[in-house]
């Protein structure tokens, strides 16, 4: 599946880090992830700080797929509203699935200093604005459920939205809890960091065809080599479709645009991201040189061919948004590209093995939030293959 299009700003900016070699010869390994993008730097480099051995590895260059298309807005707000969410899964669940995304924000930013990564990790406000009327009582509605839950969340009102540029801004919901990041350099840092502890790293290496044999799972590739593994975990995001049974998500086209570099930032850029109550949501960030990064105006997934040849009408409609919005700024684009996501019935992740029998296992962070749910499925891991109990392998099984 072609998950991008174009050349995303991440890797025009930081090109190939590093290189690594094609899987040549027959192997044979405790644990394989496949998927070599930030969700399989995570989970392998968690295995790795636990003394597993592990290989990974991926059908392109690492980093090359869906990372190199995200924006890296990380948020403890998940794509379905608190309010929503209790609604559809419980309190507990809902509840629980918003503190852990905004714990694992600030684990994310330990790892980022514990490896050293110069990723331009940043923590942020978070302000989630309407400029339509009829949506200020669900903000209001959302805001109230935060703070019920204890959540740190301030009431902006039209005028104090106004300060922050929003021209037509009626009311917003600001939370300390936000950050960016580069997720193309982070990931590339995060496997270097683990292939020197020994991780093995085999990128261009497409697993053509998977069987069980004697508790174990074989795993070929398309040039013939056999890989024998005792557990493979499945860190391929929307590409899962292509290996599981079940229906578990549908494919969205979303879009995004960076600007040429400012000499300053517009000051409301400085500490805060955006984002909105429409749908799809329309989202902003700022980057450490001086851009802003647009993205949205998402649409159901048809093939990579419809989806890239809307990109000169989604350029059009989201500069438009963008002048709409903060009409006092002046954006000019620099580059564009497209990528496709998958939305769940719930907007959260997908952790564990679909069927207990064998030893497949899945990472499946879909929507806004995937970079936070592989951080908190981290924690989930081990008791996947070590067949523990674990909250997030019942609040985020495959047949729930």
């Amino acid at each position: 599946m072609n998950l991008r299009s174009k050349e995303p700003f991440w890797l025009i900016k930081d090109a190939l880090i590093n290189s690594y070699p094609s899987l040549r010869e027959n192997l044979n390994t405790p644990i394989i992830v496949i998927g070599g993008g930030i969700t399989g730097a995570l989970i392998s480099h968690k295995l790795i700080e636990d003394g597993y051995k592990v290989v990974l590895i991926d059908r392109r260059d690492v980093c090359s797929g869906s990372t190199a298309a995200s924006t890296a807005m990380l948020q403890y707000e998940v794509d379905v509203p608190l309010h929503q969410l209790i609604e559809q899964v419980g309190n507990t669940n809902a509840v629980a699935s918003y503190q852990n995304c905004e714990k694992a924000i600030w684990e994310l930013e330990c790892i980022v200093k514990t490896i050293k990564s110069d990723c331009d990790f940043e923590r942020k406000n978070s302000v989630y604005f309407t400029t339509g009327k009829r949506d200020v009582s669900f903000l209001e509605h959302e805001f109230q459920a935060r703070k019920a839950h204890g959540f740190e969340v301030k009431w902006l009102n039209e005028s104090r939205i106004k300060k922050l540029g929003i021209t037509q801004g009626l009311a917003a919901i600001e939370s300390k809890s936000g950050a960016v990041m580069n997720p193309y350099k982070f990931t590339q840092d995060l496997l270097l960091y683990n292939f020197k502890k020994g991780l093995k790293i085999y990128d261009r290496t497409e697993i053509v065809k998977r069987k069980s044999k004697d508790e174990k799972i074989v795993l070929t590739t398309d040039t013939g080599i056999e890989i024998i593994a005792s557990h493979v975990i499945h860190c391929t995001g929307f590409e899962s479709v292509e290996t599981l049974s079940k229906d578990i998500v549908d494919l969205k086209s979303t879009y995004a645009l960076i600007s040429e570099a400012y000499e300053s930032l517009p000051k409301a850029f400085e500490s805060n991201i955006f984002w909105d109550t429409s749908s799809p949501y329309l989202y902003f960030r700022a980057t450490q040189d001086n851009r802003i990064i647009i993205g949205g105006e998402d649409e159901d997934f048809k093939n990579a061919t419809a989806r890239n040849k809307l990109i000169p009408k989604k350029e059009k409609k989201l500069q438009q948004l963008f002048h709409k919005t903060f009409r006092d700024i002046e954006f000019r684009m620099d580059y564009s590209w497209a990528g496709t996501f998958g939305e769940t019935k719930d907007g959260l992740p997908y952790i564990g093995k679909p069927d207990i029998s064998v030893n497949e296992h899945y990472i499946l962070g879909f929507g806004g939030n995937g970079i936070t749910f592989s951080v908190m499925a981290r924690d989930a891991i081990i008791a996947s293959i070590e067949s523990n109990p674990h909250p997030y392998l019942e609040y985020y099984k495959f047949d729930r």
